[in-house]
């Protein structure tokens, strides 16, 4: 009897323990509702298979082309660029996977197109691409969004006359190892830097850094050992290695995402670093794929090991799941999804031959 008792407490445990590792990965979809998709999507990832099937969609939302969970993963944050209706940032309450809509603030400025949530979830973060302005709003228990308590305005062009005329503010993120704020301005090729505090946010003691002429900085990560952020640049398809060198951060290297023989058109879009910091990964819209780079140990120097096609069209953003073991690129133009597994000994990718047909997929966030 009491070897019975044993054993049935050892299979609760074990359920209780390793049950908890499902097979399946919960995933939002920011879309284009103006290029045929309905709104927010939720799809359901099978790790072991790599299927994935659409769950639900949220719709009374125009545009919200990036989404992104609070730490808790209770509240998703999503921007609206709703044109001439007006630009803003929704908050929901996720509740059993359903999204409850909780209030919307003004993004003090046209085109939202990035949202970030501070590492306790105390605040979000708005940049805005055709105002140029960044946005912080408190963020109340209940998830609701308050009156952005500052905004902002950059300023600046860079030489890409028609790309560069003006500021656009086009990423901002949290930094997850001090209380600084950073975005990446394409129109100003400068990644700024703020200093996070009660009152607002001010400029930090290096105000931005800055990156080479043309560029076009667009999103960015921060490798684990919290010293270097690589910034993927849109306009001239490089990455930007900077590291932080005392109070300052300072460029060190400034790489191609594109194989030497392309000679067409491409912009890059979106860039992740493994957990591990042993790899980084970027998008390149035009020759549609994605960029595996190595990481030097010494250094965290960049060296392209290959560029692998996203089996679709204009590869707007990507995700690598919680694991760490599978990456998923939506593909805007293709309206596709589709699925990778990642080699975490060598960093390289392997299309599964996976995919799900979406509406203009701009961009994906796990549970």
């Amino acid at each position: 009897m009491k070897h019975y008792i044993l054993f049935i407490w050892g299979v609760l445990i074990s359920t209780f323990v390793f049950g908890q590792n499902s097979k399946y990965q919960e995933f939002f979809v920011g879309t284009y509702t103006s290029e045929g998709a309905e709104g927010i999507n939720l799809c359901k990832l099978n790790t072991e298979t790599g299927e994935i099937n659409l769950e639900n969609t949220f719709t009374g939302i125009e545009n919200p082309s990036f989404v992104r969970l609070s730490p808790n993963k209770k509240f998703l944050y999503a921007v609206s660029e709703a044109g001439d209706a007006g630009s803003f940032v929704y908050a929901y309450e996720v509740v059993n996977n359903e999204l409850k809509f909780l209030n919307k603030q003004s993004s003090n400025g046209q085109g939202p197109c990035h949202v970030d949530v501070s590492s306790k979830g105390s605040y979000v973060a708005v940049a805005c691409y055709g105002g140029g302005t960044t946005s912080i709003y408190p963020v109340l228990k209940n998830g609701r969004l308050m009156e952005a308590f500052i905004t902002n305005v950059n300023s600046g062009t860079g030489p890409v006359k028609d790309r560069q005329a003006k500021p656009h503010a086009h990423s901002i993120k949290f930094s997850p190892f001090e209380s600084l704020v950073f975005s990446a301005d394409l129109g100003t090729d400068q990644l700024d830097i703020y200093q996070l505090n009660f009152g607002g946010l001010k400029k930090a003691e290096q105000k931005f850094v800055k990156l080479p002429p043309g560029s076009g900085p667009r999103h960015f990560d921060f490798h684990p050992n919290g010293k270097v952020i690589y910034v993927i640049n849109e306009l001239n398809s490089t990455v930007s290695a900077i590291r932080k060198e005392g109070n300052d951060w300072k460029v060190f290297q400034n790489i191609s995402t594109l194989p030497k023989d392309f000679k067409g058109e491409s912009y890059c879009a979106d860039i992740h670093v493994s957990k591990d910091g042993k790899y980084v990964y970027g998008s390149n819209r035009g020759h549609n794929s994605i960029a595996v780079f190595e990481v030097n140990a010494a250094d965290q120097s960049l060296k392209l090991l290959e560029t692998v096609s996203v089996e679709g069209n204009w590869p707007r953003n990507f995700g690598i799941t919680p694991d760490g073991n599978q990456m998923l690129v939506a593909n805007q133009r293709s309206s596709n999804i589709t699925v990778f597994n990642i080699d975490k000994e060598t960093g390289r990718l392997e299309f599964t031959g996976k995919e799900i047909k979406l509406p203009a997929p701009v961009c994906i966030e796990f549970l």
